[in-house]
């Protein structure tokens, strides 16, 4: 295992554009669960009654019965040493940027400078009426929370059957078409059309270093470097060699 952090760290110092992608295995250890993990939020919410935009728009009562669960879990969080490792990654310059699939916000609150947010932020809400938009801590104890307008707020993030944003899209297809090393930390790599982001990176020639807690759809045909075990651990150890590395030049 330090053979291969090692290496990651080596890869990861000489290269001059690193991409980072994330999924929910990174907040784990925040305290936020997997949502199709065994006993986690899918198992209690029905999908496409709570989770699609359809439901939304049908019933946002009824749909916020949910989210005011994951409200409370986001709000408990805090980011790990996973987060703020590649944060300081980014202020090294040794990171372009980060992609994630995460609503929690958890990258910017451990000090990312520059994330893409694929599936959107859930501590944002707005108003598919008037399209006005709120902070969460401006419409905090309400239940649910209401736009001046009347309608009830939708938290900014892309439900089933909501297409991806565009802008997220394309800057992370830009961005793997042109990086030198993909870090790809608590995905499975299964979800589409995220899972798109590994497989475009390695067609430009990025060296793919995979830290998951078990292999994935992407550890035998796609991932060059694999770091098995948390993320938080082995970010740990792997900014350890990085610092070491940048201060012996």
């Amino acid at each position: 295992m330090q053979e291969r952090i090692t290496r990651a760290a080596q890869v990861i110092c000489q290269s001059k554009r690193t991409l980072a992608l994330t999924g929910a295995g990174i907040s784990v250890e925040s305290g936020i669960p997997d949502f199709r993990s065994r006993g986690g939020l899918w198992e209690r919410f029905d999908p496409i009654e709570y989770a699609t935009i359809e439901a939304f728009q049908a019933d946002p009562k009824k749909v916020w019965q949910m989210l005011e669960e994951v409200s409370v879990l986001l709000d408990q969080a805090r980011p790990n040493p996973a987060h703020t490792g590649l944060a300081r990654l980014q202020e090294m310059g040794l990171l372009q940027a980060i992609i994630t699939q995460n609503i929690d916000n958890l990258h910017q609150e451990g000090g990312a400078s520059r994330v893409i947010e694929y599936h959107g932020n859930a501590k944002t809400l707005f108003c598919l009426g008037c399209n006005q938009r709120y902070n969460a801590n401006e419409i905090e104890g309400q239940r649910p929370p209401k736009c001046d307008c009347g309608k009830i707020l939708k938290p900014n993030v892309v439900f089933f059957g909501e297409p991806i944003p565009r802008k997220a899209l394309q800057e992370s297809y830009d961005l793997a078409s042109n990086c030198g090393v993909l870090l790809v930390l608590g995905t499975s790599g299964e979800v589409a059309p995220a899972n798109t982001i590994p497989q475009t990176a390695k067609m430009a020639g990025a060296t793919v270093i995979e830290i998951n807690v078990e292999p994935t759809v992407l550890t035998n045909y796609l991932t060059d470097i694999f770091l098995q075990g948390k993320a938080s651990e082995v970010m740990t150890q792997l900014m350890e060699e990085v610092e070491t590395m940048v201060a012996q030049g």
